[in-house]
């Protein structure tokens, strides 16, 4: 059998190069923001400085900063913040995981009204840190290095009260806002531009194995203390309202809302993103259309 020549195409390999240049160019970017940024604080408010000055001015990139800064957060007397510092440094690198965590910190910016600048978002939003230390236990998942990405898990929620499981696949350009109580099951998926509110749980159903959790599109927005329960599909540009219980599938652009969910609102796919509801924010638009649209 003739052996196959893997070697890309000059056109491949073009491609491929503008994307890492983009990734690269988009990072420097958002990573001499943030340094300014610290500048700027540090000046300000000089009992931050040394905090400000250890965790982002000293650090020549973005992966650096994050890392030193994670490591410190989830670090204990038995799991070194070294260990992990040289762990997320490894895997955060990656072009892919750091183009999502750039993705990350511009969802927070720019959907937040309370955030600030992306030095505070990169400092101060548990939501963007616990994604990123869980891509990193993701990835060991993957790697069949169970063991340490479960006990990453476990000071992922210690510290954060965030609890998503390594198995979860989470897409780039995610809000978690607020965060806290955020629970995400082993064979979830969450698409990309997806904002998820406090309290929101993707569960399983009961007991059984295999594939049991939601399945979440791109550009969805899910609300404080939504659940969804099951492998059903919330489709790309859908809205949980807060406080539902969804027990079945979700059709795109169409808002499911009570408990148990009605669906509520359908529409066409809009023709701007900013009327995507992962990032528009917009919880409340659904409230004039009940009478109208109930499925």
């Amino acid at each position: 059998m003739p052996v196959q020549d893997l070697t890309p195409t000059p056109d491949a390999a073009a491609r491929n190069g503008a994307v890492e240049s983009s990734v690269a160019e988009d990072e420097a970017w958002v990573w001499a923001q943030i340094k300014a940024e610290a500048r700027r604080d540090a000046e300000s408010e000089p009992a931050l400085a040394s905090y400000l000055y250890s965790t982002i001015i000293s650090h020549s990139s973005l992966s650096r900063s994050l890392s030193f800064h994670l490591g410190n957060k989830l670090c204990s007397s038995t799991l070194l913040s070294t260990l992990l510092y040289d762990l997320f440094l490894h895997t955060l690198s990656s072009s892919d995981l750091l183009s999502s965590t750039v993705a990350d910190l511009r969802a927070a910016r720019e959907r937040d009204p309370a955030c600030t600048s992306y030095s505070h978002c990169l400092l101060n939003y548990k939501g963007f840190l616990s994604i990123q230390a869980h891509r990193v236990a993701h990835n060991l998942w993957t790697q069949n290095r169970k063991p340490l990405a479960l006990a990453l898990q476990s000071r992922i929620a210690d510290v954060f009260a965030v609890d998503i499981h390594p198995g979860a696949k989470i897409g780039k350009g995610v809000l978690l806002d607020h965060a806290t109580g955020v629970v995400i099951g082993e064979t979830a998926v969450v698409g990309n531009n997806v904002s998820i509110l406090h309290h929101v749980t993707l569960g399983g159903t009961g007991k059984v194995g295999g594939d049991r959790h939601p399945k979440i599109g791109d550009g969805v927005l899910l609300g404080a203390g939504a659940t969804v329960l099951g492998n059903i599909k919330v489709g790309a540009g859908a809205k949980v309202g807060a406080g539902s219980l969804v027990l079945i599938d979700v059709p795109p652009w169409t808002t499911a809302v009570g408990n148990p969910a009605k669906l509520v609102g359908g529409k066409e796919q809009p023709k701007v993103h900013e009327d995507v509801p992962g990032e528009s924010m917009d919880h409340t638009s659904f409230i004039s259309l009940w009478s109208d649209y109930v499925i």
